[in-house]
């Protein structure tokens, strides 16, 4: 096997692999040799098999694996002879020419093929020394924790059937039957027999649960309300909808009580400990919020800090990922780039940048990674595996199967761990300050843009969101392998 570098421009290298006709015949010999010990042939005993005719019966699939294992050999041979560390899995090209093709599956012909391929590129860590980043801090005040476990004590109370003849009032549950229609056709989702509803809970589109104040148990009526337009089904968003509704049943509330009773039916042993349970958790919450904005702070600081070439391929991809859930956000909402005050140009530059940065910041991470020799153990790996099987309650036996037989799936578990691990390790360079602030001021997203995977789609419908990164999963896999 015989490899020629003919071209190397940037990122880009492109190699040609010669294989003499002798070497294919040598290559298919022994692949026919290792054959004729397990091959089973009518006529012949085992291991009796002539090499020729196996070569008749089988020549042509066996060469065909002959060649796969040569590009395999020549690809590794590559990266390790030169010491390249690779973008993608490299691109193989055999001959155009079908009859090169067909005289070297016969081993009766030199056969030549490229393999064209882009490697990551080489950059210094840059000094960090010099980034001041603010951690903003927010803890529960005893009113937010006070209105959340009265939210707890109202969802957990108790209905009693209204007296007959009773009308319904706003915060009462009532069971109706509907269908509803558009045009003064029946559309789907709009039939519902046995559904209960809190009336002034916002459960149903707006108007709907207002116009049901009053109503009384076997009446019907008619509800007129209009979807929004920013509705999940695109085929109901901003339509007018009539809906017969006749009432079954009405229930009023129980009176809300907030003791000892109401923490035991939560699993704690008193008020006082389901208040420590409840601050315990909204912290976790505003804990999490804060490193989503100082992650964000952080992934910011790094793009000053660096610039170089990018593999075109990388940033093809992630381009086509971000660029596919733009485009499903516009069709569920039923928007026009137009309705956005943009241009399909302008939002296929601002995406591109987008996942130009993605790419960089990624690439960054996974060489800070890779230099601080940063890993992910399988104890890790498991419980993030476990935290997943909880998510499907009834199917927790698939859910753990295909995770354990399929690597890709666990990689993409193990990847968000390596991801925050090396972040933590980032973060441990640079100036931390704490600056204590309102819940208020720590959930004000105005100025955050969401590029991940969950938030592609929301960048869509906010151009100010176009030019800067962060959550949590808006790096591509390359930041998130070991």
């Amino acid at each position: 096997m015989q490899v020629t570098e003919t071209l190397s421009e940037g990122l880009k290298r492109e190699f040609q692999v010669s294989l003499a006709a002798q070497e294919l015949e040598e290559r298919l010999n022994s692949e026919l040799s290792t054959l004729k010990d397990k091959a089973q042939i009518k006529g012949f005993r085992p291991g009796k098999v002539p090499v020729a005719h196996l070569r008749k019966l089988y020549g042509r699939s066996v060469m065909a694996d002959v060649l796969q294992n040569a590009v395999n050999e020549a690809n590794q041979k590559i990266v390790q002879d030169n010491n390249l560390k690779l973008a993608l899995e490299p691109k193989v090209e055999f001959p155009g020419e079908q009859s090169v093709v067909e005289r070297a599956l016969d081993a009766k012909a030199d056969l030549s093929f490229n393999v064209a391929l882009e490697v990551l590129p080489t950059f210094e860590l840059a000094d960090l020394s010099d980034v001041s980043l603010t951690k903003l801090v927010a803890k529960p005040s005893d009113t937010e924790v006070d209105e959340a476990i009265t939210r707890m004590a109202s969802s957990n109370r108790s209905f009693t059937a209204r007296d007959e003849g009773a009308a319904a009032e706003t915060g009462d549950r009532v069971t109706i039957d509907f269908v509803g229609r558009i045009d003064g056709v029946a559309f789907e989702g709009g039939t519902g027999e046995g559904i209960d509803l809190e009336l002034g809970s916002g459960q149903f589109i707006p108007g709907f649960e207002d116009q049901l104040v009053g109503a009384k148990v076997g009446e019907s009526r008619v509800v007129k309300s209009t979807f929004p337009e920013a509705y999940g089904a695109e085929a109901l968003a901003g339509k007018d909808a009539e809906f017969d509704v006749t009432v079954k049943a009405i229930q009023a509330p129980g009176e809300t009580k907030i003791d000892d009773e109401l923490a035991k039916g939560f699993g704690m042993e008193s008020l006082d400990k389901l208040k420590e349970a409840v601050a315990t958790a909204i912290g976790s919450d505003f804990e999490a919020q804060s490193r989503r904005k100082l992650k964000k702070e952080l992934l910011d600081a790094l793009d000053t800090k660096y610039a170089f070439e990018l593999p075109p391929s990388l940033v093809h991809q992630e381009f086509a990922a971000v660029w596919a859930q733009v485009e499903q956000d516009l069709k569920t909402r039923g928007k026009t780039f137009a309705d956005e005050d943009t241009t399909e140009e302008k939002a296929t530059a601002e995406y591109r940048k987008i996942a130009e940065r993605r790419v960089r910041l990624g690439l960054v991470l996974a060489q800070v990674g890779e230099t601080a020799d940063i890993r992910v153990s399988d104890d890790e790996v498991n419980q993030a595996l476990i935290a997943r099987v909880r998510q499907f309650p009834g199917q927790e036996q698939q859910v753990w199967d295909f995770y354990r037989k399929n690597a890709q799936a666990l990689a993409e578990l193990r990847a968000p761990i390596f991801e925050e691990k090396v972040v933590d390790h980032v973060l441990g360079q640079v100036k931390l300050v704490e600056e204590p602030v309102s819940k208020e001021a720590l959930f004000n997203d105005e100025d955050e843009a969401e590029e991940g995977s969950k938030g592609a789609s929301k960048a869509a419908s906010s151009k100010d969101e176009t030019n800067s990164a962060g959550n949590d999963e808006a790096l591509p896999a390359v930041a998130k392998a070991d």
